[in-house]
C-alpha cells in the first residue's frame, strides 16, 4: 500500500490545497493531510482542531484521505506512519526552490523519503491561505477560494463586520 503524506499549516485549508490533496487521492492508496507546524509563520489564526476539522469537512467524500497532525520532523512523522512519499503542491518557480531544499533535507533524514511535486491548477497560483486571510480581513468575497463547506466559519472569524463579530464587539 502506498501511503503519501499532504503536509501543510492549512491556516485555513484552501481549494488550491483541496485540489493537490484530491489529486493525490487518485495516485496513491492512502493520503493523509497534515497538520504540520511552520516556526517561520505568524501565529495560526485557527486552531490545530479547528483546521483538522475543516480538513475533514472538505474531504469527506475522499474515502482513501485521514487527517492527522504533527509537531516534529517530516521524515520522523513518515518513518512512524510508514509512509514513503510527501505530496507538494506548486504554484510558482519560488515555491520549488523552498520545496526542492526541504525534499533533499527530509530524502537525507529517511532515505525511503521520495518527495511528488503537484503543479497547481492554473486558477490556484495566486491562492494561498494568506491572501485568504488578507481578503477576508478586510470584508472581500472568499468564496470562490474556500470549500463552501467552511466558507462561513472563515467569514465568522475573519471577516469584519459579520454577525458574530458584532455579538463579540457588543459585549
Amino acid at each position: 500500500m502506498k501511503i503519501a503524506v499532504c503536509p501543510g499549516s492549512f491556516d485555513p485549508v484552501t481549494l488550491g490545497h483541496l485540489d493537490i490533496i484530491e489529486r493525490a487521492s487518485k495516485l496513491f492508496d492512502k493520503v493523509i493531510v497534515l497538520v504540520s507546524f511552520n516556526k517561520n509563520k505568524n501565529k495560526a489564526v485557527f486552531s490545530t482542531k479547528e483546521r483538522i476539522e475543516m480538513i475533514i469537512a472538505v474531504t469527506k467524500d475522499l474515502d482513501n484521505v485521514v487527517v492527522d497532525c504533527f509537531d516534529g520532523l517530516l521524515a520522523d512523522y513518515l518513518k512512524m506512519t510508514g509512509a514513503e512519499v510527501i505530496v507538494k503542491g506548486l504554484r510558482a518557480v519560488s515555491d520549488f526552490e523552498y520545496e526542492f531544499q526541504m525534499a533533499l533535507a527530509n530524502k537525507k533524514l529517511y532515505n525511503d523519503a521520495e518527495t511528488v511535486f503537484l503543479t497547481t491548477a492554473g486558477e490556484n497560483m495566486f491562492l494561498s491561505s494568506s491572501v485568504v486571510k488578507e481578503i477576508a480581513s478586510f470584508g472581500g468575497d472568499i468564496s470562490g477560494f474556500v470549500s463552501p463547506a467552511i466558507l462561513e466559519k472563515i467569514k465568522n472569524r475573519l471577516c469584519p463586520n459579520t454577525d458574530a463579530q458584532q455579538a463579540d464587539n457588543a459585549v
